[in-house]
């Protein structure tokens, strides 16, 4: 990825800044809402992505870096002292997230989360994803929609 196609994906991830509820639906809960902000740091270099939710959702914290290797790659952290990284795509309107290799926890499952940006931008629904194994297939974890607020 060259300097402009930095740019480009820089410029494309602004679809995501401001103030989001996330509305989870977790096997045998009830529906929970919880609260998401994205905001530019460190002069536009990098987004951060903070949340807040009910138990038992952990409170988390996400860094979203654009390099010339990778491409995106989100790195998560939450209360529970969970770290992961995972690849990221955000382009038309479709972010992706994509966990298959251990990093900083091990990797007891792959996960993955599709969402899908509303024309009005201000809605993203999606899915989160596991997989037990390397070929296990996917199956639904929960879905996840964030509904923007401000």
């Amino acid at each position: 990825m060259d300097a402009i196609a930095r740019q480009e994906t820089l410029k494309q991830l602004e679809a995501l800044v401001g103030e989001w509820v996330v509305e989870a639906e977790l096997p045998g809960q009830p529906p929970m809402n919880g609260r998401s902000v994205f905001e530019w740091t460190l002069d536009g270099q990098f987004l951060v992505q903070r949340t807040e939710a009910p138990n038992p959702v952990p409170d988390s914290m996400a860094l979203i870096v654009v390099d010339a290797e990778t491409g995106c790659t989100y790195h998560y952290y939450d209360s529970r002292g969970v770290v992961r990284v995972y690849a990221m795509s955000f382009a038309g309107g479709l972010w992706r997230l994509l966990r298959e290799v251990a990093d900083f926890s091990p990797l007891d499952f792959r996960q993955r989360y599709t969402g899908q940006l509303s024309e009005d931008g201000d809605t993203i629904r999606g899915v989160w994803e596991k997989a037990s194994g390397d070929k296990a297939e996917w199956e639904l974890d929960f879905p996840l929609t964030y509904r923007r607020s401000r």
